[in-house]
C-alpha cells in the first residue's frame, strides 16, 4: 500500500503510455512535460527492476513485464476513478447522497410529507432511508452509518437541532370506561392492564417513569416494537397504551389527552459533526430544521 501511494503517478503515466502507444500523446493527455513522463515510467521501471516499454518505430511498445502489469493496474486504477466519481456525486449538493433514519412515531404521515416536500427541491438527491428506535439509529450516526436522524430524546454527545415535542396520550379502545373522558389522570390507571412498546424504546421509558411516579407499576400484558400494531391491540379493547398522537386512523382507537402534569419528549435533528456532513445532507438538515414546527406534534383532543 505504502509503494501504491507513493508511486501512483508512476503508475497512471505507465497507463496512460500504454493506452497511447506513445509517451508524447500519454504526456499532453496527463497535461504534463513528455520529460516528466518519461522520468515517471523510469521511475517505476526502476522500483519494479524491470522494463516495461521500449521503443517501436515512432511510438513505444510494451515488454512482456509491462504486458502483464497493465491489466490489474487499469482495474486498479478505473475502480478507483469510479469511487473518486461516485464520491464526487454525493458531494454535489443537488445530486448527493443522503443516509437519512427516523423513529417509528414519526413515520406514517410527518416524515414522508416533509420528505415530499424536499424531494420536490431536490429532486436529483438520493436518500437511503431508515426507520428504528431511537437508541439504535444514534448508534448509527455515531458509527457513520447514517448522516441524519430525528431522534427522540437527543442525546449530549451529537449536534442537536431541536424539533419540537410529542406529549404523550392515553390510548384506549371505544368501548372502555374512560373512552368518553376529555382528559385523565396517569394515577387513574393503576389497574389497567397496559400494551407498551420495549424497555428499549424511549416512550416505554417514560411512560414507566410517570406510572411510577404516580404510585404503580405498569401491568404489561402485550409487549411489541411495531407502534401501529400497539395501537391496533389497542382498538381490540385489550389493554391501554401511552403513547405520541397517532398519525394513522385506527378503528375503534380513542386518544386522550394526560393531565396533571406535561407528558411529552423532545424530539431532535442529529448528526455527529455538521463540519463533515456531505452538502446534500447540509441541504436536508437546514430544510428539516426551517420546518420544525412540523415534526413536532402539539397535544390534541379524542379521536
Amino acid at each position: 500500500m505504502d509503494e501504491l501511494t507513493t508511486l501512483a503517478p508512476e503508475l497512471a503515466a505507465f497507463k496512460a503510455a500504454a493506452e497511447q502507444g506513445h509517451i508524447t500523446r500519454a504526456a499532453a493527455e496527463l497535461g504534463i512535460p513528455q520529460s516528466t513522463m518519461s522520468r515517471r515510467i523510469k521511475t517505476l521501471e526502476r522500483v519494479l527492476g524491470q522494463a516495461l516499454v521500449q521503443p517501436h518505430g515512432r511510438g513505444m511498445a510494451l515488454t512482456p513485464a509491462g504486458r502483464s502489469l497493465l491489466p490489474g493496474l487499469s482495474r486498479v486504477l478505473d475502480d478507483l476513478d469510479r469511487e473518486f466519481a461516485r464520491l464526487r456525486g454525493e458531494a454535489d449538493p443537488e445530486s448527493g447522497l443522503v443516509r437519512f433514519g427516523f423513529p417509528l412515531t414519526v413515520g406514517p404521515r410527518s416524515t414522508p410529507a416533509l420528505l415530499a416536500g424536499f424531494y420536490a427541491e431536490a429532486p436529483r438527491v438520493r436518500l437511503i432511508l431508515h426507520q428504528g428506535h431511537g437508541g439504535a439509529m444514534l448508534d448509527e450516526v455515531r458509527d457513520g452509518r447514517l448522516d441524519l436522524a430525528i431522534v427522540t430524546p437527543p442525546p449530549d454527545d451529537l449536534d442537536v437541532v431541536p424539533l419540537g415535542y410529542q406529549y404523550l396520550q392515553l390510548n384506549v379502545g371505544a368501548r372502555h370506561r374512560l373512552a368518553k373522558r376529555r382528559s385523565v389522570r396517569i394515577a387513574e390507571l393503576a389497574d389497567e392492564a397496559f400494551i407498551a412498546g420495549p424497555t428499549t424504546y424511549s416512550v416505554r421509558r417514560l411512560a414507566d417513569q410517570w406510572c411510577l411516579a404516580a404510585g404503580f407499576r405498569p401491568r404489561i400484558i402485550f409487549e411489541g416494537s411495531e407502534i401501529e400494531t400497539l395501537r391496533a391491540l389497542v382498538a381490540q379493547g385489550l389493554g391501554v397504551a401511552l403513547l405520541p398522537p397517532a398519525e394513522l386512523r385506527h378503528e375503534g382507537l380513542v386518544e386522550i389527552p394526560l393531565a396533571g402534569g406535561t407528558y411529552r419528549r423532545q424530539i431532535a435533528l442529529v448528526c455527529a459533526d455538521p463540519a463533515t456532513l456531505s452538502p446534500a445532507a447540509l441541504r436536508l438538515r437546514a430544510y428539516l430544521a426551517d420546518r420544525r414546527d412540523q415534526i413536532g406534534v402539539a397535544p390534541r383532543g379524542k379521536g
